[in-house]
């Protein structure tokens, strides 16, 4: 599976970046203005769909939801 692209409206966005990049290993690619940056990440090789797998919601420090998926062995 190649790159995936979400777009999130954040109140903060140093807060965003810090939470995104130091807590779930996004990269930072761009930041070029005050309100704008542009993050990455591949997703992994592994199908998750075959074995089970864990999940869990948070959120960013903005509020929006984010779901953190952790892939069963198998």
């Amino acid at each position: 599976m190649g790159a995936v692209r979400v777009r999130y409206i954040v109140a903060d966005i140093d807060a965003a970046i810090e939470s995104y990049t130091k807590m779930l290993g996004f990269p930072l690619d761009l930041h070029p203005a005050p309100g704008f940056a542009r993050l990455s990440r591949r997703s992994g090789t592994s199908d998750a769909r075959r074995s089970e797998s864990r999940s869990r919601w948070s959120e960013d420090p903005s509020g929006n939801p984010i779901t953190l998926f952790e892939p069963g062995r198998g």
